[in-house]
């Protein structure tokens, strides 16, 4: 196979991926500082790697966790709104943005008990949290693990298990498609390092509804009528949460944040206040 054939392959693996996951900004990341703010970023030493951060704001602490393959930049829409009412701790997820992890092991739980030791670093007992697509899953599991942490907890297009009955048949063969592809080529850093990702979202997470039983803190569960998370599915974790608030919105994506961003974020706030009614 020559290089530009292989070339050409990670390119058609790498659109198929993200428009499928569809968790870019509309705002493309070179346009904007955030997740490349020096003055804002620092990192912390959690769980042996290098956890990168940016703090923006004043206020109750809100943690922000973002989607496969995305950064700190997928808040672009939110990280000024809720700056101004929240300090917002907005993260690179392991092995994403500039949180370095060369490991061969990457899990929802991992990354779950990175958050926790990072708020541990932070002095801060607990914080509201966004977790948007794999974000979701992590503050799913970030409520269960250290139910403490979490005060109030706001998901978008999160899911329990890789499986038809939560994700669109289409996505999803095409995500498997694409990492049996990249498994077939020179295993060079960056092909490695993909099909990590990708297998993350192909074979995890596992979370039974029993362990949302557990989860006691007020939670919003969010998701677009056309995203990649089935509408029954995100209709299944509202219900199991004890208490849990759902929120399905009409012609949106798996970008609820970015195809209604204004009322995504005022929505959000109302339910961090204690303001939103059933």
């Amino acid at each position: 196979m020559t290089v530009f054939k292989s070339f050409f392959l990670v390119i058609i693996a790498l659109a198929a991926y993200h428009l499928s996951l569809a968790q870019s900004p509309d705002l493309p990341a070179s346009d904007t500082m955030f997740g490349k703010n020096d003055a804002a970023g620092k990192y912390a030493d959690v769980s042996g790697i290098n956890l990168y951060f940016e703090t923006y704001g004043q206020g109750d602490p809100l943690l922000m966790i973002h989607g496969n393959g995305g950064s700190i930049s997928s808040f672009v829409n939110q990280i000024p709104y809720f700056a101004a009412k929240y300090k917002v701790i907005a993260v690179d997820s392991r092995a994403q943005g500039r949180s370095v992890d060369t490991g061969d092991s990457l899990s929802f739980e991992m990354m779950a008990d990175d958050f926790s030791e990072l708020l541990d670093k932070l002095q801060i007992d607990s914080c509201n949290v966004i977790g948007w697509s794999d974000g979701g899953i992590n503050g799913l599991l970030l409520a269960i693990r250290h139910p403490g942490k979490v005060k109030r907890l706001a998901i978008t297009g999160a899911n329990l298990w890789p499986d038809s009955t939560a994700i669109s048949g289409t996505d999803y063969m095409w995500s498997l498609k694409y990492y049996d592809t990249l498994g077939k080529m020179p295993p060079t850093d960056d092909l490695v390092h993909i099909r990590k990702l990708i297998k993350l979202d192909l074979f995890e997470p596992h979370i039974s509804l029993e362990q949302l039983k557990q989860i006691h803190c007020p939670t919003l569960v969010i998701g677009g009528d056309h995203d990649v998370i089935l509408p029954q599915h995100t209709m299944l974790i509202a219900q199991s949460i004890p208490g849990a608030y759902l929120w399905i919105l009409p012609n949106s994506s798996h970008s609820t944040l970015i195809d209604y961003k204004d009322k995504f974020n005022t929505e959000v706030d109302a339910f961090f206040e204690g303001r939103l009614r059933k």
